[in-house]
């Protein structure tokens, strides 16, 4: 999946900032020669031109002595972790997207199957109504109602075959593949429903990988608020040379060298610093209150996805039951209009309220998997 491969790569991208904000630690070493031809006059008046080099070796390092250096560090190991962090969240988040996807696939084909199905019945009603219109048994009127029927669930059909191909495409695209179809591994029916997690507060807390990532942007904004506070402390800096001087003035080469420090501290800076503490002061606070908004959504995307599996459940049970009435509704409707009891409009009725709540059922349980699907996403994930 793209999106993982993005999250990926910045996870990547922190490890190098860390990588580089170590580098403050030590010293920074370089190598360097200064060289020149130059023409003057010399001291007797006559015209001189000299050749001279100067390869330097030369060191700088700047002591951490109020921890600025080390902050910057902590900032971006904890940048690191946060990155993680979101990376396995989008993992979880393409799992489970995934994961809903195929079960609205599955039941998309399931509504495929129940509507052939009621076609089916519905060409045999027509078929039936046509022979009894034929040999003047009954009017016309019963005929054109079994048409209209039966071409009003014809109609329905390739509807909603654009939209198992539109959810094959999503699928595909999802799982970083071009827009084609999707191979089935069963049906719905043959879904294994798994149980419910079962997770405490503190378990949410540590299993969810954006409570996590919420949590390690704080370090990191406390870190960067440390590095602000130690801009305001002198700046301690060591430095050494080492090197040559070749000349042709010189009949032999001469080592050089140099050792010195330097301390800088801030006096004035028009407020820079000052500025520079209450953004990150700012960042840190708008980190925190980050944090709180992750863990009140982790907490009610649970309840809210329990309350709903519960409901549904009760949903299922009643339309299971109702499925049974009107499926025997169906049967003696059919059997009284063809012995002439009862007009069609009867089992035209009933085969409605039949599909009607054949779509729902069928509905209703991939709703309870998916609900499923989003509460394992939810606490974090499936156990491990």
């Amino acid at each position: 999946n793209p999106d993982v491969q993005v999250a990926a790569a910045r996870v990547e991208e922190a490890r190098a900032t860390e990588m580089g904000s170590r580098g403050y630690l030590l010293p920074s070493v370089g190598v360097g020669v200064e060289g020149g031809v130059q023409r003057e006059v010399s001291p007797f008046g006559q015209s001189r031109t000299t050749i001279a080099a100067q390869p330097a070796f030369r060191a700088s390092y700047e002591v951490d002595l109020f921890g600025k250096n080390a902050a910057r560090v902590d900032a971006a190991q904890a940048g690191v972790a946060a990155s993680a962090a979101d990376e396995e969240a989008a993992r979880l988040s393409v799992s489970a997207a995934t994961a809903s996807g195929y079960i609205t696939l599955l039941a998309l084909d399931k509504r495929l199957e129940v509507l052939e199905a009621t076609l089916g019945a519905r060409g045999q009603a027509l078929k039936f109504a046509r022979d009894r219109a034929e040999v003047g048994y009954t009017s016309q009127l019963e005929l054109r109602q079994a048409e209209a029927e039966y071409h009003a669930t014809s109609q329905l059909v390739p509807q909603l075959k654009a939209q198992i191909a539109r959810q094959e495409n999503a699928l595909s695209v999802l799982t970083g593949e071009l827009p084609g179809a999707i191979e089935r591994g069963g049906t719905l029916g043959e879904l294994n429903r798994p149980h419910a997690p079962a997770t405490l507060p503190s378990e949410l807390l540590r299993r969810r990988p954006d409570v996590a990532a919420a949590e390690y942007r704080i370090a990191a904004a406390d870190a960067k608020m440390r590095v602000a506070r130690a801009d305001f402390m002198p700046a301690i800096d060591l430095g050494a040379t080492a090197g040559l001087a070749l000349s042709d003035l010189l009949a032999d080469p001469i080592s050089i060298w140099s050792f010195g420090g330097s301390i800088l501290a801030p006096i004035f800076q028009g407020g820079r610093l000052q500025a520079q503490l209450d953004v990150a002061t700012a960042q840190r606070d708008q980190a925190a209150w980050a944090y709180r908004s992750t863990v009140l959504g982790a907490f009610q995307e649970v309840e809210d996805r329990m309350a709903v599996l519960a409901n549904l459940e009760q949903q299922e049970v009643a339309l299971e039951a109702q499925q049974v009435a009107v499926a025997d509704a169906l049967r003696h409707a059919r059997n009284r209009y063809r012995t002439g009891y009862t007009p069609y409009i009867e089992q035209v009725d009933a085969q409605r309220a039949l599909l009607g709540v054949e779509l729902s059922l069928a509905q209703v349980r991939a709703d309870q998997l998916t609900t499923l699907v989003g509460l394992y996403q939810a606490v974090g994930g499936a156990p491990r």
